[in-house]
């Protein structure tokens, strides 16, 4: 699948801003089942600073700084990627999670052990004993990391309603644990807890889900939204997984990759300092579109 992508960021602000510095991770990753073919950004104000880079984990990354006074920053990245089906997970290759929670904690410099960096706590997702207890119950004796992990999925896709209302950015990954509802951030970050509280590798993954209409109705402009999902540690026969327990699966060619992180505190779209007083409002209009083949 090919698809067109634009995302655009609209913050207006009460009064004028002085000096803005702004991060950016809106690029699509160059991955084994995704090639990014075009991809640009363009801001206004134009910025009088602006530098790309590639960070720790691996992400596309953009930084810029506006210097003089403005009240209104649009951001907007527009991509074609190509996405292709990563092919059928040989179930066999993933190994028991009780061996992969001791490979991971190993002094030997393995594959496993480089994965292990994501089975400890971060700014947003500490583990706890609440959350291995709820893990457990997935992850029964024996089982391989992945069955375990698929089952966990499931659960919480079932067991949590997603409710916009409930949450938002800045809710604890445990009040969202307790409420039992939430967005995709959530259900990602508690899915991410529950792993790590049991030593073993997760990570936050962002990106974009093309979304369909119901039958006989036309899409919306900007109706789409961010994506956020998960990606678990199975071995080094099997890799890494991703697993979606917003929907409850395993993505495929409608999920677009954008970055990978501990938390959604690496990923984040934009963040940004800005100099001013005063308040602001943030609008975000997102659009994926798949290109006729």
């Amino acid at each position: 699948m090919i698809y067109e992508i634009s995302h655009r960021t609209t913050y207006v602000y009460d009064e004028p801003v002085s000096i803005s510095h702004h991060m950016a991770r809106l690029s699509p990753r160059a991955m084994d089942t995704q090639r990014c073919l075009e991809h640009e950004v363009t801001i206004e104000p134009p910025p009088t600073d602006r530098a790309g880079h590639v960070d720790y984990f691996g992400n596309p990354a953009l930084f810029f700084a506006i210097r003089g006074a403005h009240r209104r920053l649009t951001v907007t990245a527009r991509s074609k990627v190509e996405v292709n089906v990563g092919g059928w997970i040989d179930h066999a290759k993933s190994e028991s999670w009780e061996v992969l929670q001791q490979r991971c904690r190993m002094d030997r410099l393995t594959e496993d052990v480089m994965a292990g960096e994501f089975s400890f706590p971060s700014r947003l997702i500490y583990p706890s004993e609440e959350f291995a207890a709820y893990a457990r119950i997935s992850f029964q004796p024996g089982r391989s990391m992945l069955k375990a992990a698929l089952d966990l999925n499931t659960r919480i896709n079932k067991e949590f309603a997603f409710d916009p209302a409930a949450t938002d950015v800045a809710t604890p990954v445990d009040e969202a644990f307790k409420k039992r509802r939430g967005v995709c951030q959530d259900f990602a970050h508690v899915l991410i807890a529950c792993v790590r509280s049991l030593g073993l590798p997760a990570k936050y993954v962002s990106g974009y889900l093309e979304t369909l209409p119901p039958p006989g109705k036309v899409k919306l402009v900007g109706a789409d939204a961010s994506h956020a999902w998960v990606s678990v540690w199975c071995g080094t026969q099997l890799g890494w997984v991703d697993l979606d327990p917003t929907n409850n699966c395993i993505p495929g060619t409608r999920h677009i990759t954008v970055a990978h992180g501990r938390d959604f505190r690496d990923v984040s779209p934009l963040r940004g300092i800005v100099i001013g007083e005063g308040s602001h409002e943030l609008s975000v209009a997102v659009d994926v579109n798949a290109v006729p083949t």
